[in-house]
């Protein structure tokens, strides 16, 4: 019998961390989901329960309220644009480490989701620092003792209809991906295809992997 995924998710107050919620809420192989965010997500539902926690460098004071979880999807993130390289480093590297250890060292039998993106650079040599940066996370992440690791690398994401912290996006931009997607479907994914294939990866029998925008639309697919 399939095991029930009890997950954590951070970013849950951003795009793709509500998209995520958003599946896993609706979702019957999702029995809880707890969220880790430093303010409310707006949702409230019977297998959610929210953890407002400012300070993502430094988990001590909520550590025993992370055991007994077999999934993680780390949605959390900032943009490089106007960003110092040392704040990005801190906040994508650092951070993501912390949690991700911390998480490890809980939850032996966990599968760790770490949304990355399109573009960035494992060989952590050259080329442009944001890409270097995630590619460093995503090979340090694969070291850890998790049971999986998927390091997704989306391309451009189109929002969810209707969520609360993408309304505005998803009017602006709606017109554009039709015109996207026929320029470069192998760039495009939808959100809704990240929540399903972050959910399908508890059947994987992968141990680690790089999952790339058309990985994604398969890995969505799967019952």
């Amino acid at each position: 019998m399939e095991a029930k995924i009890r997950v954590i998710i951070t970013g849950a107050t951003g795009m793709v961390g509500e998209g995520v919620l958003y599946e896993c809420l609706q979702n019957p192989k999702v029995e809880v989901i707890l969220t880790i965010s430093r303010k409310p997500t707006g949702y409230t539902h019977p297998k959610l329960k929210e953890i407002i926690h400012q300070d993502f460098l430094d988990f001590a004071a909520i550590e025993n309220q992370l055991t007994g979880y077999n999934a993680c999807y780390f949605c959390l993130g900032i943009t490089s644009v106007g960003t110092a390289k040392e704040v990005y480093y801190k906040m994508t590297y650092t951070l993501t480490m912390h949690v991700a250890q911390t998480l490890s060292k809980l939850n032996q039998d966990m599968t760790f989701c770490y949304v990355s993106g399109a573009g960035t650079n494992s060989s952590e040599k050259g080329g442009i620092n944001w890409a270097i940066v995630k590619g460093k996370t995503e090979n340090d992440l694969m070291k850890l003792p998790f049971k999986q690791v998927f390091n997704f690398r989306p391309g451009i994401i189109k929002p969810t209809k209707g969520l609360k912290y993408t309304q505005g996006l998803y009017k602006a931009f709606m017109w554009l991906f039709p015109i996207l997607k026929a320029i470069n479907k192998n760039s495009f994914v939808t959100l809704k295809e990240m929540g399903l294939a972050m959910i399908n990866t508890a059947n994987s029998t992968a141990e680690r992997k790089v999952v790339e925008v058309k990985d994604i639309i398969e890995l969505s697919k799967e019952s």
